[in-house]
């Protein structure tokens, strides 16, 4: 692509600039993206460098610690109730004494069952009281899968802890050469609610965050290795085991074994929709709902808090309730054909469902009317703190409104809302309840019969991710595999574009 100087940009015409910038864009991409790369290249070398600091620190500080020190490497906390410190002591000592009894009862069990996630599945058994054959349920594949995990985060937890306590005792010695005296146990609990009170209490929730977002997570990915399914659940019927990446290449692959439409193609034909549906979801919404803002806030405009409470009432009404209705509306025996065929003005039912144009072209109407009073309600807001200094000088200067909206508003709005509409694109991507609502992915398309989940042509990827694990057979590998290729996607986008916004290159250009 040609750059052009300063003095060439301005000589282009508007049309021209705006063709630059786009093309600017999105040539930009390819190097945006090679330097996440090396950005991600550069941590890992960074995480090796702090590694082996670590390594080195821990090497010398038992090296050159005293028998206290030293001990305290074996026996967590020793060092600290040796010191005085009894309170650090006994909850270092505590940590280890859980921790060995764990992975002596259990622990070491889930950690041995992980490589084979488990070796004896239900099996019959003749029972002589009943007269019968009896099902006996064995090893637990979910269950090896899932404590497995845990355990190795618990390890992971032991180690660092463990860490902490070498460094406690590092640190003791240091204050006790210089002749001071260490920390008490009140003097660490008054630490607690004092000048340590914002970690006491970010604790609890990244206790939480780790648990119940970062586990399940981990265990999601690790299923996309396995062959889990409703065949394989791990427990009533078969076991499952690894697979390594066969699900990958099964999703990747362009040939198909059955007939029609490949993994790959359909993953493809699904991923391009989904971006041109989240395109059109969020920009739509956005400045039309900037326009019905800019409306309603005009001078002369009467019963302003009407006309905002009835576009509000779009939000206060359930989805599970508007859309079905609404998917009833535009059906082939619906009201709004009922209606047009009445009228005279359609002699046969219009295929808002049964036509992929149409159906794709409907949802994405019917999801201006939801998204315009969120926008209507943001933009409100940051309209009125436009300076209207700004919109006097304009007009002073001969602006006409375009001219101001383009200048003025726009830009502002963009600086302000950026994050927010990319947000917004994102979570367009993941918008599950307007398409399974009005569409459930309806109409089935027939090339990508082959492909699990009866993909339709109105069917975004979270929405065929769900049809997928739903069903007799139920395939959560592929689920899982389709879940990390949608987070790859997502995560590309998200840090390519978020590096352009106005709101972070340019940060300090409206305050």
């Amino acid at each position: 692509m040609k750059q052009y100087t300063d003095l060439e940009y301005l000589k282009l015409s508007k049309g021209q600039r705006l063709l630059y910038r786009i093309a600017g864009f999105f040539c930009s991409i390819p190097k945006k993206i090679g330097g996440l790369f090396v950005a991600l290249w550069n941590l890992i070398k960074t995480a090796g460098s702090a590694i082996g600091k670590e390594v080195s620190d821990i090497w010398s500080t038992f090296v050159n610690g005293d028998w206290k020190t030293r001990l305290s490497f074996l026996v967590m906390g020793f060092g600290n109730l040796a010191r005085g410190q009894i309170l650090r002591g006994l909850l270092f000592l505590l940590f280890e004494i859980v921790f060995i009894a764990y992975m002596i009862l259990a622990g070491g069990y889930w950690l041995s069952m992980l490589p084979s996630l488990g070796k004896v599945g239900p099996t019959e058994e003749y029972n002589i009281i009943f007269d019968t054959y009896v099902t006996t349920y064995n090893d637990n594949s979910f269950k090896i899968l899932l404590y497995g995990v845990l355990t190795i985060f618990f390890i992971i937890a032991f180690i660092y802890t463990w860490r902490v306590n070498v460094k406690q005792n590092q640190m003791a010695e240091k204050i006790l050469a210089t002749g001071k005296k260490l920390k008490s146990g009140k003097d660490d609990l008054r630490s607690l609610v004092d000048d340590q009170f914002h970690k006491t209490l970010l604790s609890l929730p990244l206790t939480g965050i780790l648990i119940f977002t970062v586990l399940p997570i981990v265990f999601m990915v690790l299923v996309a290795f396995t062959n889990y399914d409703g065949t394989h659940d791990g427990y009533y019927n078969n076991l499952f085991t690894w697979v390594g990446l066969d699900n990958f290449n099964t999703m990747l692959n362009w040939q198909s074994a059955g007939g029609g439409q490949s993994y790959a193609a359909t993953f493809g034909e699904v991923l391009s929709w989904t971006l041109m549906w989240a395109f059109f979801a969020t920009f739509t919404n956005y400045f039309l709902g900037m326009f019905v803002a800019m409306a309603i806030n005009k001078k002369g405009i009467k019963l302003k808090k009407v006309w905002r409470t009835v576009l509000v009432l779009t939000i206060a009404i359930p989805q599970f309730i508007s859309l079905l209705y609404v998917s009833k509306m535009f059906a082939k025996n619906g009201i709004i054909n009922g209606f047009l065929m009445n009228m005279g003005w359609i002699q046969q039912a219009l295929p808002f469902w049964e036509d992929p144009t149409w159906a794709r072209i409907t949802v994405i109407l019917i999801n201006i009317w939801i998204g315009i009073p969120y926008l209507m309600l943001i933009t409100t807001g940051i309209l009125m703190n436009i300076p209207q200094d700004l919109y006097e000088s304009a007009r002073i200067d001969g602006a006409n409104a375009w001219q101001q909206y383009t200048k003025i508003t726009l830009p502002y709005m963009l600086f302000v809302t950026g994050p927010y509409l990319l947000t917004s694109f994102t979570g367009n991507m993941n918008n599950f309840n307007v398409i399974y609502l009005l569409t459930g992915g309806a109409p089935t398309n027939p090339d990508a019969s082959s492909a699990a989940g009866a993909v339709g042509y109105t069917d975004l990827l979270i929405t065929w991710l769900f049809k997928i694990t739903t069903g007799a057979e139920s395939q959560y590998y592929l689920a899982s595999v389709v879940g990390i290729l949608v987070f790859v996607v997502v995560a590309l986008i998200s840090l390519v574009v978020y590096n352009v916004l106005p709101s972070i290159k340019n940060e300090e250009d409206f305050q």
